[in-house]
């Protein structure tokens, strides 16, 4: 499905990525800066497909096809492929399918629209630290096309927010993944808000996988929560139940050999017999008698 908000992707290193094992040991191998940089130049083509890399066929192996597209000798290529392939760090999951393990723990990204609003806060920002300069007519205008571009965004597609939302909150989502959500959708009746609160359910939680996400949903399926309401509703009930729950675990003051239900079975006669007895023992203590 082509967008027409434009998506922007890039690499985030870890401050201790050139100190691990693994890339010291890359970059002592013979021509090991080449490799180091074939590997970068791998993991900025992956980044759209969540660090999958594909072997079209069109050459040999994909080691030369690869070369095609990073510019960088095909021998240099393979024993960077080997030396991944060795540490882990490159798994093949078919033939035609690859994927780098490193990739979605480093992958940030953002919408072309939310790029622009960046943009635009920061030069806001910068001119408001020089309170000399009055705001030039090119920034109101920026400031009118942001407005527009945020009204836009309120009639999008709601296929197009769900792959926003989880592309921002979660990872770089796939075709077949985009499938599986849009079947809860179209075959199954669930309202697109409702995946979206799944995806944000995951994110809170960190679970940052897309199994997860579709475990959610699945269960919702299952047990007929459709809706937005019925999500909300699911949820009040959840809280009320922990917080009835606490409430009948709390223990009484009262304690058990009171017995605070005890209910009087003793028959008349046998109360007249009781009676009796007391008065003849008071009689005794009165007189003296033993």
């Amino acid at each position: 499905m082509t967008l027409k908000n434009k998506r922007y992707f890039w690499i985030q290193l870890t401050q201790d990525f050139f100190k691990s094992k693994e890339m010291k040991l890359l970059r002592k191998i013979a021509g090991g800066d080449t490799h180091t940089i074939i590997y970068l130049k791998m993991m900025l083509i992956s980044l759209e497909d969540g660090g999958r890399i594909y072997y079209d066929g069109l050459a040999d192996n994909l080691a030369e096809e690869l070369s095609l597209v990073i510019d960088e000798n095909t021998e240099d290529i393979k024993i960077t492929l080997i030396f991944l392939e060795s540490k882990g760090l490159l798994t093949k999951k078919s033939d035609r399918d690859y994927f780098l393990e490193q990739v979605p723990e480093m992958v940030g990204s953002e919408t072309a629209s939310a790029r622009r609003v960046r943009k635009f806060r920061e030069n806001k920002l910068a001119l408001q630290c020089n309170n000399d300069e009055t705001k030039r007519n090119g920034d109101i205008d920026k400031e009118i096309d942001i407005d527009k571009e945020i009204d836009i965004d309120k009639d999008k597609n709601p296929i197009e927010v769900i792959v926003e939302e989880y592309q921002s909150r979660i990872a770089p989502l796939d075709g077949n993944q985009l499938e599986v959500l849009k079947e809860f959708i179209t075959l199954d009746g669930m309202e697109a808000k409702v995946v979206q609160k799944a995806i944000g359910l995951a994110a809170d939680n960190g679970k940052r996988n897309f199994s997860y996400i579709k475990a959610i949903l699945t269960n919702w399926k299952n047990d007929g929560v459709l809706t937005i309401a019925a999500v909300d509703e699911r949820e009040r009930a959840y809280k009320e139940s922990k917080i009835s729950k606490r409430t009948s675990n709390k223990k009484s003051n009262v304690p058990d050999w009171s017995q605070p239900n005890y209910v009087n079975t003793t028959s008349e006669e046998t109360k007249e017999e009781l009676e009796r007895r007391k008065k003849e023992l008071l009689d005794r203590l009165e007189t003296g008698e033993s």
